[in-house]
């Protein structure tokens, strides 16, 4: 990474530790490596600062994180993590340079109230996180800004003049500075610095997290759970589309987490392949080693052994339905029955009939389909919805000519699609576009499809999917169901074995069910969402598609065929 020596001290920490600069805040206090950086800036109390605002500030920052006592590092944390956002210090600039404080508060209020904010991640946890706590921002401000203060009048400048004259540049050497803020980090977290998730999973928890809403009742009681059990399962249960993918992004997101995301149309969901995974983090976040061929139960013991005091080991598991095991004695994926002090698992899936984790430890599920939780998931859709009415910078204009044009007011287009969606938030996700996009403009608001089902069935017919003419349509559809894996449009082509059909316009024209990637510079695809999967899956019941089925296997079968005869003979 390049570094400029004109870029400002705080600015630097996100830009060389990136989503991980909170965690480089955490590892400041413990690490004797803070005294000599601000010793090398100049800040021993006998000795002036340089004369730089951003510089000062990010050192504010770390002498207040340093002032806490171990009882309130929790508050501390959070706080510091606040401070270091840009917003917060142009704010703080911004209000000190005109000796009111209001300014920075005014703009924090801001923030926790969800305005303008919406868009940068993460910002709706780290306000919820300061409100559960209770803590007291006019009392930490102030101890912030005495600090900051103090630090001020090292560097040699008046406050009075500070703002109106010219900041001085760092002035110090690139490579010196570099070094430094790397020594902040302890060696076995470098990892996850520079890679906080696997590069796997990384553009699919980007993805989910986009629009996040809500889903506060979930991590309230995931948070209960590891604080008041030592160890334990705890398991999302809910319906495809529910959210539990999104659910388990936004935590590893948020807490940098080991994790794994199961993906059945990406043949990404063996056993093996996990074990694989897991290890690989545990060994680079950890420094483990001679453990290259260790069973879970030995790397979590390895890993647990290098906890700092207090410290948690959580790993993220998505999507446990999806997982291609044999159904036997053994426990899903070959979790533990047992589990180490302080390790958690956090698990998503859909419900099944046949329990298929059996442990000794503390397990716990909690079921967004129950109907205690009607009211929490009815106040996070309907925040969903509110999010991209005012928000989507795609379709949020669309949307609300839509409303205007049907002459509904905005609570009442909420409230509707809301009850529409079933709490399902993959309806949410192609209904509105579908809205955005004209494809309702014949419809009253009540005669949107009920439910994620029904708007499947409803697309189908509109497609005209049933006619005799879009049988080869289906065939191609019907063929990525069974194929199981991501396929180009190529090795479709082999399969159809029919040159009159242009198979990228017909992916093309259901793409918003699919999901394209680049596997060995070829465009593939594959079934996006296992709701759509299972709508095509359930279409072998029906007579007239029972023998498309028939006919794609038997295509598939000559296809493999003709590949093993190629293979043969080259």
């Amino acid at each position: 990474m390049n570094f400029n020596p004109s870029q400002p001290f705080a600015i630097a920490i996100t830009r060389i530790f990136g989503a991980a600069a909170p965690i480089a805040v955490k590892k400041i206090r413990s690490n004797p490596a803070i005294i000599k950086m601000l010793q090398d800036f100049n800040f021993d109390q006998t000795e002036h600062p340089p004369q730089d605002f951003d510089i000062i500030y990010a050192c504010a920052v770390i002498k207040y994180d340093q002032s806490k006592t171990e009882d309130q590092w929790n508050d501390s944390d959070i706080l510091a993590e606040l401070f270091l956002k840009d917003v917060i210090k142009k704010a703080f600039d911004k209000s000190f340079y005109k000796k009111d404080n209001q300014i920075f508060k005014t703009s924090l209020n801001e923030i926790f109230e969800w305005t303008d904010k919406e868009k940068e991640l993460g910002w709706n946890t780290l306000g919820e996180k300061i409100k559960e706590l209770n803590i007291d921002l006019d009392q930490e401000l102030e101890e912030f800004k005495n600090i900051f203060i103090d630090l001020v009048k090292l560097s040699g400048k008046p406050l009075e003049i500070l703002g109106h004259q010219k900041i001085e540049e760092i002035g110090k050497d690139t490579k010196e500075i570099k070094e430094i803020l790397n020594k902040l980090i302890a060696p076995q977290d470098k990892q996850t610095i520079s890679y906080p998730y696997p590069p796997e999973f990384q553009s699919l928890i980007e993805e989910k997290i986009q629009s996040f809403c809500g889903r506060k009742f979930v991590f309230t009681a995931f948070a209960n759970f590891i604080n008041t059990n030592k160890k334990g399962y705890f398991t999302v249960i809910g319906d495809a589309g529910m959210g539990k993918s999104t659910i388990a992004a936004k935590y590893v997101f948020e807490h940098k987490t080991i994790c794994y995301f199961n993906n059945l149309q990406e043949n990404r969901n063996s056993p093996e392949l996990f074990l694989e995974s897991i290890r690989k983090q545990l060994i680079n976040r950890y420094q483990l080693e001679n453990v290259e061929t260790a069973d879970l139960s030995t790397l979590l013991t390895e890993a647990t052994a290098k906890l700092s005091t207090n410290k948690k080991l959580i790993i993220v598991v998505d999507a446990l339905d999806e997982v291609n095991q044999e159904a036997g004695g053994e426990n899903i994926l070959y979790l533990p029955k047992t589990l180490p002090d302080n390790v958690y698992f956090f698990l998503t899936r859909r419900p099944y009939d046949k329990e298929r984790l059996l442990t000794e430890v503390k397990k716990e599920s909690l079921d967004l389909t129950d109907d205690k939780y009607n009211q929490e998931n009815q106040h996070d859709i309907q925040e969903y919805i509110r999010f991209c009415l005012k928000n989507d910078p795609e379709h949020k204009d669309r949307l609300q000519n839509w409303i205007e044009n049907k002459n509904i007011t905005p609570d009442a287009f909420v409230n509707e699609l809301a009850t529409k969606s079933e709490n399902n938030f993959m309806y949410l996700r192609y209904v509105l576009p579908a809205i955005a996009e004209g494809k309702y403009n014949d419809l009253k608001l009540t005669q949107l499809p009920q439910g994620l089902k029904d708007y499947y069935q409803t697309h189908w017919e509109r497609m005209r999917m049933d006619d005799d003419a879009q049988k080869m349509k289906i065939i191609i559809l019907l063929i990525l169901v069974e194929i199981g894996q991501p396929i180009s449009c190529e090795d479709i082509e082999d399969i159809v074995q029919d040159k009159n059909i242009d198979v990228e316009k017909i992916l093309n024209d259901w793409i918003e069910y699919l999901r394209p990637q680049t596997i060995y510079e070829d465009t593939c695809y594959s079934i996006y969402h296992a709701s759509f999967l299972d709508f095509l899956t359930a279409k072998r019941e029906v007579k007239r598609t029972r023998k498309l089925f028939e006919d794609v296997n038997q295509r598939i079968v000559a296809y493999l065929e003709r590949v093993e005869d190629e293979n043969e003979t080259n």
